[in-house]
């Protein structure tokens, strides 16, 4: 595949159409935030803590914006890294079966595995004027395996709203509010906190001493993209666990009826109750931390591009 291809297929699998509004939902709703605590001071100045509790809000509203664009993107990307093995079933399967090319693409039925079922059920008394007619709505049954198809199987929105309903789209999104919010609070409080020290630092040598730190003058550009960077760096490695149980709950897929028996029987997600609060599963405690280095480099690398675009428009627009 050649460079130009590569690209074509990441933006196509992973485009900008679902970081964009995210990014504007964080940045924008930090500066609505700050720009109400500012009100009334004399130097502008945030406080860190303030900072951080801007950020955790900043990053609550952007993971919920965010969520159903991920939850898409993961799916297709896990489906470009799968190679679908295309199955044709026959005509007469297709028109016994008709919800099975809905339910279960790829899937063919187990026709063993069906007789045995009819077999099993033949002996009851059957109060239902169509059991067996009933039974084919129910394609799980057919493939005999029990359970529900691969995410790479249902990436398409109408796929995923049909097999596991509207709530879907929002599947991780416990996971996600935890991951932006520790995000977001780390990344703007480490940034507030790199910034006013280096506007201290510059006042000191400063004659006449200045009033406030507002009278420091400005962070040079180079500097205040280098802080960002550092801060997205140190921002990724304390929220990474988050991004994985995220990741993996965005990769199961549970049909609706799976979800209406666990509402009717009251079931207790298992593990401890921050996991059960954040929606992580004990079964992947030990690949929380898998893949910090690359999210931490992306991270670091991604905020210092951001700052520094950021400050050259505003320098040639402005």
């Amino acid at each position: 595949m050649e460079i130009r291809h590569a690209v074509d297929r990441l933006m196509h699998v992973s485009g900008p159409a679902g970081k964009l509004p995210g990014l504007g939902a964080r940045f924008g709703t930090y500066e609505l935030l700050t720009a109400f605590y500012k009100d009334g001071r004399e130097d502008n100045h945030v406080n860190y803590s303030e900072a951080m509790l801007a950020g955790i809000t900043a990053g609550a509203v952007e993971a919920f914006v965010c969520t159903p664009f991920e939850l898409l993107k993961l799916r297709s990307q896990v489906g470009s890294a799968i190679p679908m093995k295309a199955t044709n079933p026959a005509n007469v399967v297709q028109e016994s079966f008709p919800l099975l090319s809905k339910l279960l693409p790829g899937h063919v039925p187990d026709m063993r595995v069906w007789n045995g079922s009819v077999s099993l059920l033949s002996n009851l008394s059957p109060k239902h004027p169509d059991m067996m007619g009933a039974l084919k709505q129910h394609p799980w049954m057919l493939t005999g395996s029990g359970k529900p198809p691969l995410p790479s199987d249902v990436q398409v929105p109408s796929r995923v709203i049909a097999l596991e309903g509207w709530g879907a789209l929002w599947r991780g999104l416990r996971p996600g509010v935890a991951r932006d919010c520790v995000f977001s609070g780390m990344f703007f409080s480490c940034w507030q906190f790199i910034h006013t020290a280096m506007l201290t630092w510059q006042s000191v040598n400063m004659n006449p001493e200045p009033r406030n730190l507002e009278e420091a003058g400005p962070v040079p550009p180079l500097a205040s993209s280098l802080a960002a960077g550092f801060s997205g760096v140190v921002a990724a490695a304390a929220s990474h666990t988050f991004d994985t149980a995220k990741s993996r709950s965005q990769c199961t897929v549970i049909p609706k009826y799976i979800a209406m028996e666990r509402r009717f029987l009251k079931w207790r997600a298992p593990g401890m109750w921050i996991e059960r609060v954040t929606g992580t599963s004990p079964a992947d405690r030990n690949v929380l931390f898998r893949g910090i280095g690359l999210r931490m480099a992306r991270s670091g690398i991604a905020s210092f591009v951001l700052v520094g675009s950021y400050y050259l428009a505003v320098d040639q627009l402005l």
